[in-house]
């Protein structure tokens, strides 16, 4: 199956390169034959990417979807490549307009990945999604080769985890892998041989346009055109009624050439007629001059705030991380699968509880409100970070637990954790429950007003105590 969609791709390539020599706009210089940048352009659709997308259908899915997105970014590409053939650079504008497309492309792609991420192949999209920018290299000087590289690099990171997953398990997966970044390795190539500095654009024939540029993705529009540019200024005018044309401008510099003779002209103020002599003047004419005013801040217009992005809730496995990310009102996180190495990063949960099983190496909780943490056994710290209202219990044992920038921190000690040590700094309202004999727990304030002296030697830093 993989192989007849590979030569149904390079069919589709075929048709494509036998119309443009027929004259359907792809001719360089009105000769009837495509460039051959684009000719070896061809050769990569035909050859990895043609390899791609056989093996991406095969996979099925969301992978299938996302393969015919990047389908469409190539078809734009190479469309693109045609008109810079056949025709001359144009204006900033106008590229923009023409690289409308493949920007189109490159959104949906990367929109796709965002809206799918509870997908089981969640490690493909995001390895296509890393790497989409890509396909920008065209707008890119003076070095679109290693701009590819770089973007190559961003999905190594996803590209391995798939091949970690399944290398032992389902082998389409891997030759999926290898034929995706071998898209990448081939463009680097090509670019290195036909547009090292930049796309290369034709000397001879029309400047490219907008209406040059290929179709949009579906859904996509080029951005409207710019409006036009702003009138000349005449410098032969002006608007406070001074020295204005060249006669004007004569007078100005026959009078500045009389050297010292020019004060001649000016006329003697008397006392009265001065207005910080006589203030009955000031009520008279216009408003009287009082000097600089001190300087203040312009005043900005008032605008409506733009509403927070809301992000979608994340709990994944990263690596050795757990992310738990953006989860509002929800009460039954849970983490079971745990080993020594991982970590647990809570970060903008509000209203939620989690609880972690097993024993694992560390925890933070950052910039979380009205959070509940519930864990077993923790080798490294706790950390709690920017937060207000939160709630923690270890069922087993840590050793250190800190607290830091947070409004609210109620901490609930096992029998096995007394021992714990409790780090604080910048936080208030914080309160440590130890167990007592017949579980009840004791509430216990943690200090947070100091009092320092100077001994005669040193300073000396005690906490007083809290009354009530």
């Amino acid at each position: 199956m993989a192989e007849l969609a590979g030569l149904v791709q390079r069919l589709e390539v075929a048709v494509g390169r036998l119309e443009a020599m027929s004259g359907g706009g792809g001719s360089s210089g009105g000769s009837g034959v495509v460039s051959a940048y684009v000719e070896a352009y061809d050769e990569l659709i035909a050859g990895p990417v043609a390899q791609y997308i056989a093996l991406s259908q095969k996979i099925g899915g969301d992978v299938q979807k996302h393969a015919e997105m990047m389908k469409q970014g190539f078809s734009c590409q190479r469309q693109l490549l045609v008109t810079a053939s056949s025709s001359q650079k144009p204006s900033d504008d106008a590229m923009k307009s023409l690289l409308a497309p493949v920007s189109k492309v490159i959104e949906q792609v990367q929109t796709f990945r965002e809206q799918n991420r509870s997908s089981p192949l969640f490690n493909h999209l995001s390895a296509i999604s890393e790497s989409v920018p890509a396909l920008g290299w065209l707008a890119v000087a003076p070095k679109p080769g290693p701009y590819v590289k770089e973007m190559q690099d961003a999905a190594m990171f996803y590209t391995n985890r798939v091949l970690k997953d399944y290398k032992d398990k389902d082998k389409t997966h891997v030759d999926w892998v290898k034929a995706y970044l071998s898209i990448w390795t081939e463009l680097q190539n090509y670019i290195k041989q036909h547009h090292t500095t930049g796309l290369s654009w034709s000397k001879t024939g029309p400047v490219a346009s907008a209406s040059s540029a290929p179709p949009s993705a579906p859904g996509g529009r080029a951005p409207p055109p710019p409006g036009p540019p702003p009138p000349p200024m005449d410098l032969g005018q002006s608007s406070s009624g001074g020295v204005s044309g060249p006669d004007g401008r004569g007078a100005l510099f026959a009078s500045i050439n009389k050297g010292a003779d020019i004060t001649k002209g000016l006329r003697h103020v008397s006392d009265k007629e001065k207005t910080h002599k006589n203030p009955g003047l000031r009520s008279q004419g216009g408003p009287a001059h009082t000097g600089p005013k001190p300087f203040s801040s312009p005043k900005q217009p008032a605008t409506a705030a733009a509403p927070a992005r809301k992000l979608p809730p994340v709990l994944e496995l990263d690596g050795k991380k757990w992310k738990v990310e953006n989860h509002e009102g929800v009460q039954n996180l849970v983490i079971s699968d745990t080993e020594l190495k991982q970590v647990v990063y809570a970060y903008k949960c509000s209203n939620s509880t989690l609880q972690v099983k097993g024993k694992l190496n560390s925890i933070t909780v950052d910039n979380c409100k009205k959070m509940g943490l519930v864990f077993d056994d923790v080798v490294g710290i706790v950390e709690v970070i920017n937060c207000k209202d939160v709630k923690i219990q270890v069922t087993g044992k840590v050793p250190t637990i800190s607290i830091n920038k947070t409004d609210g921190c109620h901490v609930y000690l096992s029998e096995g954790s007394l021992s714990c040590e409790i780090v604080s700094a910048k936080s208030s309202e914080m309160n440590v429950l130890v167990p007592g004999k017949d579980g009840d727990y004791t509430e216990i304030p943690v200090p947070e007003q100091f009092k320092t002296v100077w001994d005669g030697r040193k300073l000396v830093t005690t906490a007083t105590e809290i009354a009530g």
